[in-house]
């Protein structure tokens, strides 16, 4: 499957974005999504995942939980990851990652990934 991430820009603190995550190549709905920041001198972190089919399951980072909200609309092969609330400390670049298969996958496990969109959030 192939992922291509939109919607990052720069944003004040208090702020909100949606990322999208449109996905082409095989059947999304068969696919769990995440979201994936990295900001610079960090490594990469899991901040949100969605299992595959209906999204029953949800996953969130201590650091957003409350704030961003993750989703799918199989119809249109799109994840999103809707950010509200945002912090400087949100300031990243974010990718969106898939994986075949029901479980949660833990942030090593997502094998398929878009390019990353860069969020700012200024003060």
């Amino acid at each position: 499957v192939q992922l291509q991430a939109s919607g990052g820009g720069l944003v004040q603190a208090g702020g909100y974005l949606r990322l999208s995550c449109a996905a082409s190549g095989h059947t999304f709905s068969n696919y769990a999504l995440g979201w994936l920041r990295q900001a610079p001198g960090k490594e990469r972190e899991l901040i949100a995942g969605i299992s595959w089919k209906s999204g029953a399951s949800t996953y969130y980072a201590d650091s957003v939980k409350g704030r961003f909200t993750i989703s799918r609309d199989n119809a249109k092969n799109t994840g999103y990851l809707q950010m509200n609330g945002l912090e400087t400390e949100d300031t990243a670049v974010y990718y969106c990652a898939a994986n075949y298969g029901a479980r949660l996958p833990t942030a090593r496990e997502y094998h398929y990934w878009g390019q990353g969109t860069q969020v700012t959030v200024s003060s």
